[in-house]
């Protein structure tokens, strides 16, 4: 009997996906639990329905991915911050703080989660950031912490 999977089975499937399962497998475990649903037509139009509105939902937060990444790629996002006499932040300089001040100067937001900060900065200078807008999609941030 073709079942198609409604969440994840461990040693069956993954959601969305059309499997075989054996009769009496997929009448008293499958449905009653209400982890799949029979592959009849019907469920098979629902199935190509959703995952066309996926593909759609997916390449519309990619086109906004590149859009933003036109508007990151010529800023240069100056980070005033007080510091010692040879060149060294007090504190240091995290990804939190880039995110917050690119909303704040250019109102454009950004997940702190997808700046790729190596290591948080500790010196003054230019930095070159990048940031994971999106599945392939990265912008390069030039970033130029200056002295208050």
């Amino acid at each position: 009997m073709k079942v198609i999977l409604k969440q994840d089975i461990k040693g069956v499937g993954k959601k969305d996906q059309i499997i075989n399962a054996n009769d009496g497998y997929a009448r008293n475990f499958l449905f009653p639990k209400n982890l799949a649903v029979p592959a009849d037509k019907g469920n098979m139009t629902n199935l190509q329905s959703k995952k066309s509105s996926e593909e759609h939902r997916k390449s519309l937060e990619k086109e906004a991915a590149i859009e933003t990444k036109k508007k990151i790629e010529g800023i240069l996002l100056k980070l005033p911050v007080k510091s010692g006499e040879n060149g060294k932040v007090f504190g240091s300089i995290t990804s939190k703080e880039i995110g917050e001040n690119l909303e704040k100067q250019y109102e454009i937001k950004v997940d702190k989660k997808k700046i790729d900060l190596k290591e948080p900065i500790k010196n003054l200078g230019m930095f070159n950031i990048e940031i994971k807008l999106y599945d392939g999609v990265i912008a390069k941030l030039k970033v130029n912490v200056i002295s208050e």
